[in-house]
């Protein structure tokens, strides 16, 4: 008999969640569209009651399941998008007027999030220094409740010392949250590495074909049964037909990293060997400064790797990244991240556009840096078309 505490991750992401006896002999979890559910009185409060917006549906049930599975965790909460998944649960853990101690490189949205909003619900937040923990022990407060980082940043690639701020946070009580869009429980399992919340955009490679927006909590079942509650009440829950195309995403997904990794080391590799190129930032070079760090977190097992994202810099500035992006034949202009497809992205104009010049240049985006969120066509044809775009925009 198979034991399931033991199954590998490509069958996880195939078989976990999906509801046993099968419904009526599907071999694919079917789509419960319906809003009502027949009730006698049997629920045992308001939250147990079946009902869409409180997130307990079959198609909940099932994608929760699936993910929960592979990130060896108790529990996750899809919910309506990425933000709805980082919101929930830093108002629910913020809740009364917490402080937050916070990676001073984050995605755009997190950032507005953070110094747009928190203080209007009376909390607070620092920025801190991801490779300085002594200024974590310097702003940490009486009324600290959490830290909060990235896997890998956003659009920087930059990989902190993530087993350290697990450590601070047991040493001072606070609830370590981590965003692992980056990453996916593939290359990182947060809450098997001993983070409390990890966050997801599951828009982005969990679903991996750019056609629905969604998102993840992942943690125990007591971590998140507060954070639970709020996100019922805010109705931030995932749609039944989204939980399903999710489902049907996921199934692919150790495939599709181990695809995206191999192809953005290759092409991080050509690009940094291109004249006209100035820095390539990826964590799988060996030139990048935490390349030893993202190896010894992210490249064990048979589904290692760096991450399918990287952003470079050339020499012509601003100008010749415009150029670039219109030459790209393969590559999609656009925000987004984690599909099938290449995408290409000026930063400054879109995930940080919300930041002002001097915060990005303080975090280090330049208004020239392109952010590639490599995709898995064949590598060399990437390659072919980014060399081309490059020596036309000389």
């Amino acid at each position: 008999m198979v034991e399931r505490s033991k199954l590998r991750v490509e069958t996880l992401a195939v078989h976990a969640g999906d509801p046993r006896p099968r419904i009526e002999g599907a071999a694919v979890p079917p789509i419960f569209q319906s809003t009502v559910y027949e009730t006698l009185g049997e629920a045992e409060n308001y939250h147990t009651q079946i009902y869409p917006r409180l997130n307990n549906l079959p198609n909940h049930l099932a994608v929760g399941g699936k993910i929960a599975a592979l990130e060896k965790a108790e529990q996750a909460l899809p919910t309506s998008s990425g933000m709805a998944a980082i919101s929930t649960a830093l108002l629910s853990v913020l809740e009364g007027g917490g402080h937050l101690l916070v990676a001073d490189q984050l995605y755009g949205g997190t950032h507005m999030l953070v110094t747009s909003y928190l203080d209007r619900f009376g909390m607070s937040y620092d920025f801190i220094n991801p490779e300085n923990p002594t200024e974590w022990r310097e702003k940490i407060r009486g009324d600290t409740r959490a830290i909060y980082v990235e896997t890998i940043t956003n659009p920087l690639c930059r990989v902190i010392d993530l087993s350290a701020v697990v450590n601070f946070a047991r040493e001072h009580n606070l609830v370590s949250m981590i965003d692992a869009t980056f990453t996916t429980p593939i290359l990182y399992r947060p809450i098997e590495s001993g983070f409390d919340i990890a966050l997801h955009s599951a828009t982005k490679y969990m679903n991996g074909h750019s056609d629905l927006v969604a998102g993840a909590i992942v943690g125990s079942e007591k971590r998140l049964a507060p954070i639970s509650l709020l996100l019922n009440e805010l109705g931030g829950t995932l749609d039944p037909h989204a939980c399903f195309m999710l489902h049907r995403g996921l199934r692919t997904l150790p495939l599709r990293m181990e695809r995206h990794c191999q192809n953005a080391l290759a092409l991080a590799a050509f690009l940094e060997e291109h004249s006209s190129v100035t820095r390539v930032n990826y964590p799988g070079l060996k030139s990048h400064p935490e390349h030893e760090r993202a190896d010894q977190l992210f490249n064990g097992g048979s589904h290692g790797g760096f991450g399918g994202m990287l952003s470079f810099e050339l020499k012509g500035g601003t100008s010749a990244a415009c150029q670039v992006l219109e030459n790209l034949e393969l590559p999609t202009p656009g925000p987004s991240l984690g599909g099938v497809e290449t995408l290409v992205t000026r930063p400054a104009t879109t995930s940080h556009a919300g930041l002002s010049p001097e915060e990005r240049a303080r975090c280090g985006i330049s208004d020239g840096l392109i952010r590639v969120s490599v995709g898995i066509e064949a590598v060399e044809d990437l390659m072919t078309d980014f060399g081309a775009a490059i020596d036309a925009a000389r």
